[in-house]
Formats: C-alpha cells, structure tokens, sequence
C-alpha cells in the first residue's frame, strides 16, 4: 500500500491488519482463478474509473496490461457501451459493475441480470459479483484514506 496524501489519514494495512490481509486474501483468489483473468480486470478499472480512484486505477490498468490487455481497450473502457471492442459478454459484466457499484441510484435491475446469465452460470455470476463488490470496497479504502499513486 502506497503512503497517504493526506498524512493524517490512517493507513488500513498496519491499522487494521488482519481486515486487511482477510481482503487480500479475498482479491488473491479472484486473480487466482475466481474470475476469468480478462474480466477481472475489466471490473477492477471499471469501478476504480466510476469512483475516481486514481491509486487503482494506476495500479490495476499496469496490472491489466502486464496480463496482456489493450491499451486501445483501456482507453475506451469508459465509453464501452459505444463500441465494439467489448464482446456481448463483457458488455453484460460492464452494465452489471456500474449497476452495482451505483447501487443507490441503479439497484441491480433484474434485465441486467438476465443479460448476464446468457453468458455465464451462477457460479460466475457469483464470482463477478463478488469482484465487483471487493472492488468497490478497495476503492473506499483507498479514495477514504487518501492513497495516492506513486510517481513513475
């Protein structure tokens, strides 16, 4: 974890160890096999892009590359529903993250589901459901307590 811009912010992983390594170890099996690779990825720069983590964002777009994603396909993350760089699939993994990570204002309107279910079993479902969340909650922390990306 990267030091805090705001210096009077806790930072999780020495206050809240255990927390801490209980929600790595969480992410650790989603990379791990829990969520296809392309996908996980995908989520984690969608939701780090709608709640304007700068920290994920720098992190897991490195990351997305490393395993052999776009750079075209990042850039136009944001505008997914615009172009035909995303299959079907992802489409509906995309419209499920900004339901769920807009919760208060989307719910998780069963049509969404639905489209989802066309292409993945519950068992996936489940899995992508659960990176999103751990997404979201990683955000919190980290726009929370102030992280900031290191300068490269």
């Amino acid at each position: 974890m990267a030091t805090a811009s705001h210096a009077s912010r806790a930072r999780f992983d020495t206050a809240a160890p255990e927390g801490y390594k209980r929600l790595v170890a969480v992410s650790e099996w989603l990379s791990a096999g829990g969520v296809d690779p392309t996908l996980f990825h995908l989520i984690d720069m969608r939701v780090s892009q709608i709640n304007g983590c700068a920290y994920c964002l720098d992190m897991h777009a490195r990351e997305a590359r490393e395993a052999g994603e776009t750079q075209q396909r990042l850039d136009v993350l944001a505008g997914w529903d615009e172009t035909s760089l995303f299959t079907d699939a992802e489409k509906a993994v995309l419209a499920w993250v900004e339901a769920l990570t807009r919760v208060g204002e989307a719910r998780a309107p069963q049509a969404l589901y639905d489209a989802l279910a066309e292409h993945y079993d519950e068992k996936a479902i489940a899995g992508i459901t659960l990176a999103i969340a751990m997404m979201n909650a990683w955000n919190r922390m980290a726009v929370g307590l102030g992280m900031e990306p290191e300068r490269r």
